[in-house]
């Protein structure tokens, strides 16, 4: 695989880069962490900027050096990221263009685009978190609707979002991955109540949602009746696959800051630190490599392979590595939630639960790319 740039991708390098220069300084002032309704316009309004320029595409139809550049610009730039467009955008958006209807990619993706419409992700439940399959929020058949109760739990953006991308259990008698289907639920259906939950850095993303007999339309299932465990697979490849790339940018960003900061306050005379710093160097490094490999990938298939779980399970930790060494440069300043990384860190500890836990990205990888049996 080439992993070079053309004269022509550069070239779109240089354009990005210039309207960038352009729009970033017309943004409003981003607003505090706590209004989920002003953050909702501030993200949606980006969005609608990048359809208006031309560059919303990218995350879905672009060759997959242009989106790598797209995404190393934006993040260079300091742009804003995808935030509550991050399920629309990277999870539901590529999903159902891969597994959708003509009409239903025509209802969707164009909305979520434009910056019209905020999507949540209805998968986990209070007792079906790594063990997916094991969910419980059922759904019937009524005429031409499903009658869904239940409950999910760390349902991102549920609070201001306009759709769900939901699994539901329509066979109960099923085995447990045979009994799955995934539906498009609108959130101001009745019967839909959404209760934020505070993480442990103080923000509230997620939600509980609890589901008492609302009604989905059976035109808004995406895939066929109890096929939604390979419907998921999709949406989890997306997740684990391509949906860390600008990230793994910011690490990289913040990597050499952390080197900075340690020149200043001293602490790059520890060689041990240095060393902690340059081993991660070398990993997100590795790491932006094998993105550029699952992005081209996904590119020739459409869909990322199982390669998103040996990226997922890597950079989980590199990740959770990169801050506990922020917190040493830091010394006894890494307690004060206001200095640059602390809060950081308090998230990075979720990183190897979210979109998988290591412990199936392990499983996945031993499966499915080395061949070894399945646990008894």
């Amino acid at each position: 695989m080439d992993l070079t740039y053309t004269a022509e991708e550069e070239d779109f390098r240089a354009r990005l880069r210039e309207w960038l220069g352009k729009a970033l300084p017309t943004l409003p002032p981003k607003p505090s962490p706590d209004d989920w309704p002003g953050r909702r316009a501030y993200d949606l309004g980006w969005q609608r900027m990048l359809y208006d320029a031309g560059y919303a595409h990218v995350h879905w139809d672009a060759e997959p050096t242009t989106r790598l550049i797209f995404l190393e610009e934006t993040e260079k730039a300091g742009a804003p990221y995808v935030g509550a467009n991050f399920v629309g955008l990277l999870h539901a958006g590529p999903t159902i263009a891969a597994e959708g209807t003509d009409a239903q990619r025509q209802r969707w993706l164009e909305p979520i685009l434009r910056g019209e419409e905020v999507w949540c992700q209805g998968f986990s439940e209070p007792d079906a978190g790594s063990d997916l399959a094991a969910l419980r929020t059922r759904a019937w058949r009524d005429g031409d609707d499903y009658v869904v109760s239940g409950s999910k739990i760390w349902t991102s953006h549920a609070e201001v979002a306009d759709w769900c991308e939901l699994l539901v259990r329509t066979d109960p008698t099923a085995a447990k991955h045979r009994g799955i289907t995934w539906l498009a639920m609108p959130m101001d259906a009745p019967g839909i109540t959404v209760r934020p939950l505070r993480t442990l850095a103080g923000s509230a993303e997620f939600a509980e949602v609890f589901l008492d007999e609302v009604r989905v339309p059976v035109a808004n299932r995406v895939g066929d009746e109890n096929d939604g465990w390979r419907v998921t697979m999709v949406t989890l490849s997306f997740e684990r696959g391509t949906a860390f790339v600008g990230e793994v940018v910011a690490c990289r960003r913040v990597l050499g800051e952390l080197a900075r900061e340690a020149r200043a306050n001293g602490r790059w005379d520890d060689a041990v630190l240095r060393r902690r710093l340059a081993l991660l160097e070398a990993d997100f490094r590795a790491l932006w490599r094998l993105t550029q490999w699952n992005v081209s990938e996904a590119s020739a298939g459409g869909v990322p392979g199982v390669g998103g779980s040996v990226f997922k399970l890597r950079y989980s930790h590199a990740r959770q590595e990169l801050y506990d060494t922020a917190a040493d440069v830091l010394g006894d300043a890494a307690l004060d939630l206001d200095r640059p990384w602390v809060l950081d860190r308090l998230s990075s500890l979720s990183y190897t639960i979210a979109a998988g836990t290591s412990q199936i990205q392990r499983d996945i990888v031993a499966e499915r790319i080395l061949g070894l049996p399945k646990g008894r």
